[in-house]
């Protein structure tokens, strides 16, 4: 590549996940503001069966509400093509098949650098019960939380169901490896903790159940590499979710759908509360080795570890302009098109393969 030549950005978005449209969306948002003098973008969609196709990332005309998705009629993308042609891989997939560290390990194996997290922290950041060793590891506070192994569920139901009660309720039912909230349901009743874990095992065979909140307030920070490769703590954000249509806690339709979410950055906390969830956000990251980006985040209750506990880490998070993590760093002074710079030049900065 001359010094003339743009540099060739693979944008790898979609995918089989129940965040496909998700990932849709955020791609649409960064190929927009991707300097073209500088970059060439080459849209790259995998369906919802996991057909690889040369996508646009552009959709006219979507019904309100809804969310894009990739397009099956689309030519066909052989994935060994980023091998030879790009430059650099943007991969703005969500949840498994791409979040979870396989299409990492794909262009580890091909020496193709590419944004965010590697491997391993891309793995244990996706699976909710390894993430919670990790970060117990770590010394970070928790809820108490309860892991379903398929097994478990299926041959020894009476003692699992005797765990989760010891938690006490209400308690949030999960997939172990899935996000956007999709699978999730909030249980205030006994009798439809069955019904809930059968639901989340449409989405992961291996489900989590957590112990909920009190009177919890939900706060994000946002993390990012400087170009020396140092780890930087954004300014905190509270999500706030208007409860009166129906929302008792920050579902899929509350995130992307009807826009009853609010964020409300910075958060209206204490100057030690603030101080306290950066350093943990930084911390979280640091525990699972994470690269590039990261969102963390948290509870503020009225119990546990002075009001604060970990609730998750996400490697790859929301990235439209309206999404937490590029707003937590417009309000620190970093506006979208900048961090999407910053990203794409951190990935052609380093190597791939063991660092």
């Amino acid at each position: 590549m001359t010094g003339t030549e743009r540099v060739r950005v693979a944008v790898v978005f979609g995918g089989r996940s129940s965040e496909h449209g998700v990932s849709c969306s955020t791609a649409r948002e960064v190929m927009a503001v991707i300097d073209s003098s500088r970059y060439e973008v080459l849209p790259v969609g995998i369906t919802p069966t996991g057909h690889w196709v040369e996508e646009t990332g552009v959709w006219d005309d979507l019904p309100s509400g809804t969310l894009p998705y990739v397009r099956d009629d689309r030519p066909d993308f052989s994935w060994d093509r980023l091998q030879h042609e790009v430059d650099v891989v943007f991969p703005l997939l969500h949840g498994p098949w791409g979040e979870d560290g396989t299409i990492q390990g794909m262009l580890e194996m091909a020496g193709v650098p590419y944004v965010g997290a590697g491997v391993l922290a891309s793995a244990v950041a996706m699976d909710k019960p390894f993430t919670k060793t990790v970060f117990s590891a770590a010394g970070l506070p928790q809820l108490p939380y309860v892991t379903i192994q398929p097994w478990e569920w299926d041959a020894k139901r009476e003692r699992t169901v005797a765990r989760v009660h010891a938690l006490g309720l209400p308690v949030f039912v999960k997939p172990a490896r899935a996000g956007s909230s999709s699978g999730v349901t909030m249980v205030s009743d006994w009798g439809h903790l069955e019904d809930a874990v059968e639901g989340a095992r449409k989405l992961d065979p291996k489900v989590i159940v957590e112990a909920a909140a009190r009177h919890k307030r939900e706060v994000e920070c946002a993390v990012i590499q400087d170009l020396g490769g140092m780890p930087i703590a954004s300014e905190v954000g509270e999500i706030v979710v208007d409860d009166s249509i129906g929302h008792t806690y920050y579902d899929f339709e509350a995130k992307y759908l009807d826009g009853t979410s609010q964020n409300v950055i910075p958060a209206e906390i204490s100057t030690t509360q603030r101080d306290r969830i950066r350093a943990y956000a930084l911390q979280a990251f640091d525990a699972i080795g994470g690269e590039g980006l990261a969102r963390v985040d948290f509870f503020l209750t009225d119990s546990v570890d002075g009001g604060l506990v970990i609730n998750e880490i996400n490697t790859m998070p929301g990235f439209t302009p309206y999404s937490m993590f590029p707003k937590a760093w417009e309000a620190s002074g970093i506006a979208y098109p900048e961090l999407v710079e910053r990203l794409l030049a951190l990935a052609l900065g380093r190597s791939t393969g063991l660092r």
